[in-house]
Order: C-alpha cells, then structure tokens, then sequence
C-alpha cells in the first residue's frame, strides 16, 4: 500500500510543478501581460485542472492572485495536490516502509531534506529566487526521488 501511496504522490508533486511551470513559463507570451485578464483567467484555469478552484475560492475568498494561488498549490498542506502535502505524505510513506523494513535509504534522506527545504521556504523567496527555477528544481528533486526510490527498493533489477 505504501508504495502506491508514494507513486500517487510523487506523481501530484510533479504534475502540480509542471502545471504551475507551464503557467508561470510559457503561456504568457509578455510580461506586460502579468496581471491582466488574461493571465488572471489563466491562474484560475490552473486551479480548475488541478481540481482546486472550489477549494481555494472557499479559503480565500475572491481574492485570486497569482502569488496567493502559487502560495496554495506550493504550500497549503490541507490542499491534496500541493506540492507541500505530496512531499508530506512522501515523507509519511517513507517512513512506514522504513518502520516495516526495519532500514532507512538514501531515499529517506533525500525526502527529509526536500521537505525541510519546502518548510524552509516562502512564496517571497520563491517570486524572489524565480518561480520556473523553483519549480525546475521541485520537478528534478521529484525525480530523483522517484529514481533513488526506485534503486534502495530494487525495482529495477
């Protein structure tokens, strides 16, 4: 069950950032568009592919920002799809095998550290540090969880 568990959610995780990347990245042809209609409808468009529209209108109100829906999507744990509640229960499943096997990986480190870097950061310091090299950095972290996963448990031998 837990290796389920932990292919949903790395799967969430790496949706989510590419969702968000292609958003922040290449659907808006000019940065004198930030902030129009246009890339206000596109911010609302994400939520809906990421089933989170309802959700975030009911915590937040009218107010939809692209800095508030970034902050949901990255860091609201009550939100399934965040990347913050997916390397949560990561983390979580992680540690059930390591309590049924008796043993931790390097897997297991590798989660610890990208869950202390998402506690460690703020929507702030993502606009200031750049929201696609975040992301970039979220989606490889992703996927040499997965990998490293994938190596410790010996699925591909």
């Amino acid at each position: 069950f837990a290796f389920s568990r932990l292919g949903t959610f790395l799967e969430r995780a790496d949706n989510t950032a590419r969702i968000l990347d292609v958003k922040y990245y290449v659907l808006l042809p000019s940065a004198t568009l930030v902030g129009s209609r246009i890339d206000n409808a596109q911010w609302e468009v994400i939520l809906r592919s990421v089933s989170a529209f309802r959700s975030y209108r009911w915590l937040n109100g009218g107010d939809a920002t692209p800095r508030s829906i970034a902050d949901f999507l990255i860091f609201d744990k009550r939100m399934p799809r965040s990347l913050a509640f997916c390397y949560s229960k990561i983390g979580e499943n992680l540690g059930a095998l390591a309590d049924d096997y008796g043993m931790r990986h390097g897997c297991h480190d590798l989660a610890d550290r990208i869950c202390a870097r998402m506690d460690n950061a703020s929507v702030q310091s993502i606009f200031d540090e750049g929201l696609h090299q975040f992301l970039t950095g979220k989606i490889n972290d992703t996927s040499e969880l997965a990998s490293l996963i994938q190596t410790d448990f010996r699925f591909a031998q």
